[in-house]
Order: C-alpha cells, then structure tokens, then sequence
C-alpha cells in the first residue's frame, strides 16, 4: 500500500488505540479504587485523550477515532465507501488491541468485573431508550466534529472542542448507558472481555 493510505489508517490506529487504553484504564482503576475516582475521574480521562489523539491525527485522517464519524463523513460526501470501511477496521483493531493490553496491565479482579471497560446499562433502562439517548449525544458529538473541524468556516479549535463535547456526554449519560458515544469504545472491551451487554444500542 502507498504512503497515502498507510499513514491516514495508522494515525486512525494509533490514535484509537491510545483513546481506548485510557478510556478502558480509567473505569478498571475506578474499580480497583473502591469507586473514588467517580464519574469525574472516568469522564475527563476519556476526554482529554479524545481531544488530544483528535488533534494529533487531524493532519493525516482528519482525526475521526470514530467508526459513527467515518459513516458521517461517508454519508456527507467527504470520503468513498472503500476508504470509509478501511478507516473503520483500523479503529475496531486498535480498540481490541488496546483492550487487551488494558487485561495484561491491570488486575484481573477489577478488570473481570467491570469486562474491561465494557459500557453498561442502567438496570431501569430500556434498550430501545438506550439506543435513543445514545443516538442523541453521538449527534452532538459527530455535530461538533462538523462544527469546529470540517467546516472551512469554522474557528481552527483542533479537536479541544470535541473533547468537551464528550466530557458533556459522559457527565450528562454515562451513569444511563456508559455514554459511549463511540462503537469502537464499546466494541473493543465487548469483544476483548467476550460480554456483549446490550451491545447493540452503541451501534
């Protein structure tokens, strides 16, 4: 494969990848801690990261980190079908590589009860309300993404803007549906972990 290719699916890898181990990271050390870190301690580590690794890979892939970004940029006309599909591959890769190496880091305890960072449902929780509460904060957050990165009008914020967007959506749902926002983040651990908990309200 050529150099054009190669270096827009590896910023895509690597900065799944990184977004991934933190995320997962944080909600196993959350365990691990007795639950002090809280819902602060698990939104702002996937944030920050998010906002970073968006920002670092926005020069080669245009940042997406994110397969319901990639099928907003397919269905916008920004990206061809093929590249959408090799985008999204790179992403489910580094989200089950980086859950794996989270298994191999941490504690097995705290791991195997929280699978590794799979998102969960409210008990009182429908999935077909789950499916709408994350279908609204997605937009949000895919809106933010044409907002502030690919409109050409739009004031250059890298991807900081993106981030407070996820740092809103964990805080406003996460304790709802684990606020995912994101099928890689719920597909990494749900596969890594073998625990397809309502799996598909993140799709």
């Amino acid at each position: 494969m050529s150099r054009t290719v190669v270096r827009p699916l590896a910023a895509e890898f690597l900065g799944t990848f990184l977004f991934i181990f933190v995320g997962c990271s944080s909600v196993v050390l959350n365990a691990a801690l007795n639950n002090s870190l809280g819902l602060g301690g698990i939104a702002f580590p996937h944030a920050l990261t998010f906002a970073i690794v968006v920002t670092m890979a926005m020069p080669f892939s245009g940042g997406h980190i994110n397969p319901a970004v990639t099928f907003a940029m397919w269905v916008g006309g920004r990206m061809d079908a093929r590249k959408a599909a090799m985008y999204v591959g790179a992403q489910l890769a580094a989200a089950v590589i980086a859950v794996l190496v989270v298994r191999w880091v941490y504690p097995s305890g705290p791991g195997t009860a929280t699978s590794y960072g799979v998102p969960r449902l409210s008990g009182d929780l429908s999935l077909v309300r789950a499916i709408v509460i994350e279908a609204v904060l997605t937009l949000f957050l895919v809106s933010a993404v044409f907002g502030t990165a690919v409109s050409p009008l739009a004031s250059k914020v890298g991807g900081f803007g993106i981030g407070l967007v996820l740092t809103f959506d964990i805080l406003a749902a996460g304790p709802l549906t684990g606020a995912a926002v994101n099928p890689a983040r719920a597909f990494g651990p749900a596969l890594a972990a073998n625990d397809w908990h309502a799996h598909a309200a993140y799709w």
